[in-house]
């Protein structure tokens, strides 16, 4: 795995041209709405604070207090828990606007930081497994196990890694809309196919591959 800095790209989402023969196959990015949810838990977030609100004016409410107080007292909580669910959502969206991941014929390219881009590649060789976590509306995290001996930093590539794998992190493409058919193509690419076209429809992906990439476990 190689690590660079750079702030200029001569091709999208990538730190150098391609070398002769290898070519792009996909490139996507977060979708900052699936992110906030997946890897912010913003709801969970957001339903806490209700909780601690909701709470709040039931005292007040059995202390015999008016509804102008309550409402008062309320703004006190409601806007902070307001702000942070705001700044949670903007950093999302900023991981969403600086990310770009790119799958060629020979690696993955994870291309991240809102301050600072820094490139990630991945080259095929080093990559052990692959593996899907699907929702239901579609979009997922496709997660990638390196080979042993290839340590990267959890915190360094939060939140494009898989949650709760702190002993052996594994870069993660976060939040994608169509998890489905990006791991079909993985799978194809992974295998070494040299007759894979992007972008790939999921139902030409379905008929032109046998996916080798296993669900992930929750």
């Amino acid at each position: 795995m190689i690590l660079a800095e750079h702030d200029y790209e001569p091709v999208r989402g990538l730190p150098e041209r391609l070398p002769e023969g290898e070519r792009i196959l996909w490139q996507g990015a977060p979708e900052w709405r699936v992110l906030a949810r997946s890897a912010l838990h913003l709801p969970i977030v957001a339903a806490y604070f209700g909780i601690l609100i909701a709470a709040r004016i039931a005292a007040m409410a059995i202390r015999g207090e008016t509804v102008l107080g309550i409402l008062l007292d309320s703004l006190w909580f409601v806007l902070p828990s307001l702000a942070v669910l705001g700044m949670g959502a903007l950093f999302a969206w900023g991981v969403s606007r600086t990310t770009i991941y790119t799958i060629t014929t020979r690696r993955v390219v994870m291309r991240f930081g809102i301050g600072l881009s820094v490139t990630a590649n991945l080259p095929f060789a080093r990559i052990e497994e692959a593996s899907v976590r699907r929702s239901p509306d579609g979009s997922g995290d496709l997660s990638l196990g390196m080979a042993k001996g290839e340590r990267i930093s959890w915190l360094f590539f939060w939140p494009h890694v898989r949650g709760w794998r702190m002993k052996r992190p594994e870069p993660t493409l976060r939040a994608l809309g169509d998890a489905e058919m990006v791991a079909r193509l993985l799978s194809r690419a992974l295998a070494g196919a040299a007759d894979i076209a992007a972008p790939v429809a999921p139902a030409m992906a379905e008929q032109r591959a046998a996916s080798s990439i296993r669900p992930a476990a929750a």
